[in-house]
Order: C-alpha cells, then sequence, then structure tokens
C-alpha cells in the first residue's frame, strides 16, 4: 500500500507539471520605455507633443534635445553662436565624444532597468507631489491637469531661454528686433511661401510682445513672442486675431466674411469644443446653421463680417493653450487609470496601471505591437 501510495504521488505530480507546462503563459506586462526624438527643428507649427509625466524621462529627453538642437541649429544656422550656447547643451549626454545613438541606447538602457528606474516606485514618489490641493489621498482632474502644466511651462522656457542665448547677441540679457534674426525655415522660404508665416516675425509681433514698451524684450516677453497663445498679454492677443483676419481674408477687405469663417476657423472652434468635452462621435451636421450661429453671436455690430477685435472671444479656441492639453492629457490618464470610475485616481490605481503615465513616451505602433503580442 505504500509503495502503491508513492507510485500514485509521483504520477499525480507529474501530470500536474505537465498540464502547468502546456498551460498559457500569463503575459509579461513588462514593456520596453522608448524615448522620443521627435522635435521638428524645420517646422514652424508643429504638432502638439504630449510632455512626459515623469520629471526624470523630461530631464533626459531634454538633454538628448539639447544635444541636437546644438548640431542642427547651432552649426548649420549660428555657426558663431556656437561658444554662445555652450552653456545650454554642456549637460547632454556623452557630450564631447559619444555620437547620439549612444546617449539614446544609454539613457533607454536607464530606463528599463528595473533597479535603476522602477515605474512603480516612481509613481510612489510622485504620487504625494501631485495630491496637493488638498491633500486627501487622491489625484483630481485639476491637480493632475496642473501638474502636467507645470511639466510642459517648464519644457516651454528652457527651449525659449536657448533661443534666447543665440539671439542676444550682445549678452545683456534682452533682444531687440535688430538682433533676432527669423528662424532658418523662414529665411530660406522664398517670399510666394512667406505669404502665409512671415507675419510671426515683422516687427508688428515683437511690439505687441514687448509689454513696456521698452524696446526690449525679456526672458518671459520673448516666451510670450515664441509662445503667443500662452501669453496673457492683451496686445498680444489682440496680434494673434489680427493674424487669424489677415490669414483668412481670402478678398483682402481686411475683415472675415461668413464663407472665409466657415471654411477655416468654424472648423477649428468645433474640434476645440468637442475635444474640450470629450465628445466620443465628433458632430455630423455638415451644414452651416452651427456656423451660422456662432458668427452671427460674434458679429456684434451685425455688420456681416468679423473684424480682429470680435475674433477675441474664439482666439483661445485657434490657438490652444498649454492649459488645454495638460487637461487634455489628464482627462486621458483619469479614463483609463480609473478603475471604480470616481473621477478621482488612487495610489493603487496609478500603480495598476503605470503605463499609462507613461503613454507620451510610446508611439501608435509600438502600442499596437504590445497589444498584439500580449493576446497572441
Amino acid at each position: 500500500m505504500g509503495k502503491t501510495s508513492v507510485i500514485l504521488y509521483v504520477s499525480l505530480c507529474l501530470i500536474f507539471l505537465m498540464l502547468l507546462s502546456h498551460a498559457p503563459k500569463k503575459p509579461s506586462t513588462h514593456r520596453r520605455l522608448k524615448l522620443r526624438s521627435n522635435f521638428n527643428f524645420n517646422n514652424p507649427h508643429p504638432h502638439h507633443d504630449s510632455i512626459p509625466f515623469d520629471p526624470v524621462v523630461t530631464q533626459i529627453e531634454r538633454r538628448l534635445e539639447d544635444r541636437r538642437w546644438e548640431h542642427h541649429y547651432i552649426t548649420h544656422s549660428h555657426p558663431d553662436a556656437a561658444n554662445d550656447t555652450h552653456s545650454a547643451t554642456t549637460e547632454a549626454p556623452g557630450h564631447e565624444s559619444q555620437p547620439e545613438w549612444e546617449d539614446f541606447v544609454e539613457a533607454e538602457d536607464y530606463l528599463n532597468d528595473e533597479e535603476k528606474f522602477n515605474v512603480t516606485s516612481r509613481l510612489q514618489q510622485l504620487f504625494p507631489k501631485i495630491d496637493v490641493a488638498p491633500v486627501d489621498g487622491y489625484v483630481t482632474e485639476n491637480e493632475l491637469t496642473e501638474w502636467n502644466l507645470k511639466q510642459a511651462e517648464k519644457e516651454v522656457l528652457h527651449r525659449t531661454q536657448r533661443e534666447m542665448d543665440v539671439h542676444d547677441k550682445n549678452h545683456d540679457g534682452f533682444i531687440s528686433f535688430s538682433e533676432y534674426d527669423p528662424p532658418s525655415w523662414a529665411a530660406n522660404s522664398d517670399a510666394s511661401s512667406l505669404e502665409h508665416d512671415m507675419g510671426w516675425w515683422k516687427e508688428e509681433h515683437f511690439n505687441a510682445s514687448d509689454a513696456d514698451g521698452d524696446g526690449l524684450l525679456d526672458i518671459t516677453e520673448f516666451n510670450d513672442f515664441l509662445h503667443p497663445a500662452d501669453s496673457k498679454n492683451p496686445d498680444l492677443l489682440k496680434w494673434l486675431c489680427k493674424e487669424e483676419v489677415r490669414e483668412r481674408d481670402t478678398d483682402k477687405d481686411g475683415k472675415v466674411n461668413f464663407e472665409e469663417f466657415f471654411h477655416g476657423l468654424f472648423d477649428l472652434v468645433r474640434n476645440y469644443d468637442e475635444e474640450a468635452h470629450n465628445t466620443s462621435h465628433p458632430s455630423e451636421d455638415s451644414t452651416d446653421a452651427p456656423a451660422k450661429v456662432l458668427f452671427a453671436k460674434l458679429d456684434k455690430n451685425n455688420d456681416g463680417f468679423l473684424s480682429d477685435e470680435e475674433l477675441l472671444p474664439i482666439i483661445e479656441k485657434l490657438h490652444p493653450s498649454e492649459h488645454y492639453y495638460a487637461k487634455q492629457q489628464a482627462d486621458y490618464i483619469i479614463s483609463q487609470a480609473d478603475g471604480d470610475k470616481d473621477g478621482k485616481l488612487s495610489l493603487e490605481e496609478m500603480v495598476e496601471n503605470p503605463y499609462v503615465f507613461y503613454s507620451a513616451i510610446f508611439t501608435e505602433e509600438e502600442e499596437e505591437e504590445y497589444d498584439h503580442d500580449e493576446f497572441r
């Protein structure tokens, strides 16, 4: 009986091991984090990319971008300014000798070494920095929006400082209009292609950015100059409205008629409203009725045209600010990680959905490939 029991026990163990070896394996939940190298030096109006949620990732990408920026902008466009911008780029990894691809390999290896960069640990460290208004153990949409906005503003200001180091020829901490050089894409374009874009680099734009009227731009005014959609300067917002009229005014009468409004501006306003309200089903109304309602609302003097001043109520929808994109990113994160659908995130929900917070450093192709592998 004892021998039979041993044989039966061994047989059951073997059967269990066979079943276990043939059972479907649970897919690994680890995704390789990949750094982005998509800052476009040639496109004057690039697609807005999400700022990484984690400041560590932002700092690594910033240093690599600085290296690319120095090579592209300084070497090709301003070779005499290379020494002037040394301070803005010396922190780039491998600055002295290593080629750029080695920088990326080293940085990505660091991000994917769990002993050095653990996503769960990072979320645990960042949670109390986001949960601040009030400190209640949850991250709300407003708190996450403010966090995203702060990361974006730091990145924008860094790029502005980098540009200022180049254009401030006399190193006095200010930029005059004579010191400012148009970007290479403008300088190298022919006259016909500049009709749409060159208004952004004219003296009128410079003067509108000069809030104190001293003829010079400090770092804040220069940041507004480069990013007018985020400015609180009323003169600069009025200038943006004038630019919209100039760009949309096909018959060159100095104002926008309904056709010019309907075939350009209205779509931007409608898209903004749909995205701001998380509308999953875009409007299928192809008629001009909604556009006529909005046009009539904006046309304060009822003359059948829109002036630059009458465009002011919708300028933030034509030129979305960093706050708009920060809120979009926050809404997406909460929609994906909010397991109990209470409209806020606990630390547990964040830890259970770590890659939602690091989605800014994946491309759609990489996400699709991961999903395919996971369910294969």
